[in-house]
């Protein structure tokens, strides 16, 4: 009996156009599982939000992106979770999205650009938290915050995956490299009224395995490499599938701080 003929490998026109059609909504990775690849830090921030959800009466989740991470934390928690949690969410096809994923634990998602001012009453929480939040707005979370109040949340670090943004880029000033920064960020926080509680940072392994996989993530993380377009960067894209095909995956890394920060008693 014939064999079916083998699949034929996919081309660099294939995975670009494969990149390129996916969907970008939400912070789900899962399309990334041997394609791409990023270890986590030690610390599991949405295991350690659960626990946190546990303790608080009120809560509210800044910039929830697709809601998934809040999600995993209030399923964890099951019913040892606070009367109130209310998500924030800045970008319209993500809170829709987070919007379909939260209404069953009861969670209003409230649309609410990133860069304005948090639409409640000061003191109305008594746990903030946020993964990854486009730039942490000290003063607004210290505002929502009770006294005695908590903001629990894990950044995005400084020259975080920069081997792919400077491939695409060039060499970044040393400013740009230093955004971020988990120093500068814990002056702003006690500037705004918090005491650090707790700070840790970690650098960690990215491995991109296909050139798909670089587009669908620019496309993804759009801050990365801001106006990416295919058709703008091809040339860049072919060199590095060939680079990918001939020396195996593109090695990156990013970087992550946990904050622990509490909100100054009178």
């Amino acid at each position: 009996m014939a064999q079916p003929p083998a699949p034929r490998p996919r081309t660099f026109d294939d995975l670009v156009a494969e990149g390129a059609s996916v969907p970008t909504e939400g912070w789900d990775f899962s399309w990334f599982e041997g394609r791409a690849s990023e270890a986590r830090p030690s610390w599991g921030y949405a295991r350690s939000m659960a626990g946190r959800l546990a303790d608080a009466t009120a809560v509210l989740d800044v910039q929830t992106g697709g809601g998934e991470v809040l999600d995993f934390a209030l399923q964890a928690a099951g019913t040892q979770r606070p009367r109130l949690v209310v998500a924030t969410e800045g970008w319209a096809p993500n809170v829709a999205k987070a919007t379909e994923l939260l209404r069953p634990h009861g969670v209003p998602v409230v649309a609410s650009p990133d860069d304005a001012p948090l639409p409640f009453a000061d003191g109305a929480f008594d746990l903030v938290v946020s993964r990854h939040p486009v730039v942490p707005h000290w003063a607004e979370i210290s505002r929502v915050l009770a006294p005695g109040g908590t903001y629990f949340a894990q950044h995005v670090g400084p020259a975080s995956v920069f081997e792919l943004i400077e491939y695409f880029l060039g060499p970044q000033p040393e400013e740009t490299r230093n955004h971020r920064h988990p120093d500068r960020e814990r002056a702003d926080a006690e500037a705004a009224g918090l005491e650090v509680v707790d700070l840790r940072a970690e650098r960690l392994r990215m491995e991109f395995h296909d050139v798909g996989a670089v587009v669908h993530f620019l496309r993804k993380v759009v801050w990365m490499v801001p106006g990416f377009t295919v058709e703008e960067y091809r040339d860049r894209l072919r060199d590095l599938h060939e680079r990918i095909e001939a020396e195996g995956p593109f090695v990156a890394h990013s970087t992550r701080h946990l904050f622990d920060a509490r909100k100054r008693r009178p």
